[in-house]
Order: C-alpha cells, then sequence, then structure tokens
C-alpha cells in the first residue's frame, strides 16, 4: 500500500472516491479538493501533489518544451463547450465573430484552455484571425515564451474592472464579469443563445472541449508504473456511477425536477457516452488542441498526441 495525495476538484465524477465508494487498488490516497487556479499553480511551480487535475492547455505547454513535471491520464476531469466564455462591450460594434478582428480582448492566462478552445474555433471554425488581436492576461502561472509576431501581454489590472470602464473589447473567461452579471456595463455574451451555437458547432466537429486531464508527477509513475492504468480503471467507473445516478427516479439524487429526462436527451445528443474517456475516443481532439498551442505560438514544437500520456493507459477503454 503506497500513501499519494490527490489534487481535484469535487465533482460528481470525483466525489465517489473521494467518499471511499470507488478505491484504488494499492493505494491510501489522500483527496485535497480545491479550485483549478489554486491546485494548478502549485502542481506546476511546486509540484505539490503526487496525482494532479491539470489544465490541459498547461499540460501541452510543458510537455513540448520538454519541462512537464507531469505525465497525463486520458481522465478528463472537466469538460466544457466555451462560445459562452466569450464577453463582449455591445457600444464597440461586435455583432459577430468577424467583428473580434484587431480588438483588444482580456483573458486570465494566454495558455489557459478555455481561451486556448477560444482560439482555435475562431481561427478554424470562425475564420478570425487571431494574430490580429492584442492579447491582454492577468499573468501566467508558468512562464511562456511567444514567437514574434503575437501582441500579448499582462493588463496590470484587473480584468473585469478593465471590461467594466471599456479599456478592453471583450474578455473571454470561464466565470461571467461581475458587470455581465449585475448589468453594470453594457456587456453581453457574443453568442446570446450559447447552447444552439455549441451544438451547432458540436455537429461539426464532434468535440466536447476537454479542459482538465488527471496527472501523476513523474517520479511517481516511474517508481509505480502500475498506477495510471489502475488510476484510470477506478475513476472510469467512479464517472460510470455518476451518470447512471442521473437517470435514478424512484429518488432523484440531484434537486432538479426534470434532471432524469434531461439526461437522457443530452446522452443521446452525445452519442450515448457524455463523458468519454480514453485516449483512442478522444485522440483527434487532443491533436485539434496540440494544433491550436502550436497556431498560438504556445507549443514549442508539434507533438504526437501520444506523448501527453502514460504509455501504459493510451489503448485502454472508457467504462461508457
Amino acid at each position: 500500500m503506497i500513501s499519494l495525495t490527490l489534487a481535484c476538484t469535487s465533482s460528481d465524477r470525483t466525489r465517489p472516491l473521494m467518499d471511499g465508494r470507488f478505491r484504488v487498488p494499492g493505494c491510501d490516497i489522500t483527496f485535497l479538493p480545491g479550485e483549478p487556479e489554486d491546485i494548478f499553480r502549485r502542481a506546476l511551480r511546486d509540484r505539490a501533489f503526487d496525482i494532479s487535475e491539470l489544465s490541459m492547455g498547461s499540460h501541452i505547454v510543458t510537455t513540448a518544451r520538454g519541462d512537464s513535471p507531469y505525465v497525463g491520464v486520458p481522465v478528463f476531469l472537466s469538460r466544457a463547450f466555451r462560445h459562452s466564455a466569450v464577453y463582449v462591450r455591445t457600444d464597440r460594434g461586435i455583432r459577430s465573430a468577424a467583428d473580434l478582428a484587431g480588438r483588444t480582448i482580456g483573458l486570465p492566462e494566454y495558455q489557459q484552455t478555455a481561451a486556448l478552445w477560444v482560439r482555435g474555433f475562431l481561427r478554424e471554425h470562425y475564420g478570425v484571425d487571431t494574430k490580429s488581436i492584442a492579447w491582454r492576461t492577468g499573468g501566467e502561472r508558468v512562464a511562456i515564451t511567444l514567437p514574434e509576431g503575437f501582441d500579448v501581454k499582462p493588463l496590470g489590472r484587473d480584468l473585469e474592472a478593465a471590461l467594466e470602464a471599456g479599456e478592453i473589447d471583450a474578455l473571454i473567461g470561464p466565470r461571467p464579469p461581475r458587470c455581465y452579471l449585475d448589468r453594470s456595463a453594457p456587456v453581453d455574451r457574443l453568442w446570446p443563445d450559447t447552447r444552439a451555437e455549441e451544438q451547432a458547432w458540436f455537429k461539426a466537429t464532434g468535440f466536447f472541449p476537454i479542459m482538465h486531464c488527471l496527472a501523476v508527477r513523474k517520479d511517481i509513475a516511474e517508481r509505480h508504473p502500475w498506477l495510471p492504468v489502475e488510476l484510470f480503471r477506478a475513476f472510469a467507473a467512479a464517472k460510470k456511477a455518476s451518470v447512471e445516478e442521473l437517470r435514478l427516479v424512484n429518488v432523484l439524487r440531484v434537486s432538479l425536477p426534470w434532471i432524469a429526462a434531461e439526461a437522457e436527451a443530452q446522452i443521446a445528443a452525445m452519442g450515448g457516452n457524455p463523458w468519454p474517456y480514453g485516449f483512442r475516443r478522444n485522440r483527434d481532439e487532443i491533436a485539434a488542441m496540440i494544433r491550436y498551442a502550436v497556431a498560438d505560438g504556445l507549443a514549442a514544437q508539434q507533438i504526437e498526441p501520444e506523448a501527453l500520456f502514460h504509455p501504459s493507459v493510451l489503448d485502454l477503454p472508457d467504462l461508457a
């Protein structure tokens, strides 16, 4: 039995492991729940955890330049469509994605996975020249070096305050800005009907954007090469149980009245597996993320998707 620390957000996919319903064989795991920003910063700067939820954007950046302290497991603890993450000043004549060209846009970090996805679909799906945009950041969790031709600089002040004051034209962020929520400034989502836009994009691409993966610190994986496989199996079983729980109708496990019917509809819309784990099933999507990172100047070199994950887990199937 080995003792390990594991940092991740608490969700329906992770709580079955946190509360002991599912266990990782051979492991006594101390779970350290937290918010992603803090977890990623401590993992990447301090190598603070044996196992960690990890930003896919940062994992691609560090793996491509050869200094990643972690190796991935294709357990995708966070996924999210990100059309809803684009907020624009409505007094700037921005009516479509094309209107973002040449603008000044804020984002928490240039390497943030949500921003990676937004820049990627702006380029490839909507035809926006993202290099024409002045990107203004709140800082980076790990240092990045970009090639010539990318206008990326720290803003030097609070991004939401800058949006409210009209100092930037738009903001990309996973949380709604205060001025959008309280309507204190002329700010709205670029796509007001984000669900319809996201569903159309999903139909065109087949991608449900991966945000975070599970990762094992490399020294731990080297000492215990069996660990990535056992982690994958345990997390896949926990996720399968969480999805099945949504469909229970004898006693609703989620505090929403029609959650079971909504779950059935969304499971069908997503092809039967609404939250797929596993490398082979997700390889094309991961390859697209690497392509985006190269186009953004974030990835120092083109890498194969396999390079991000421990070799023992590449062929493991998900438990749909």
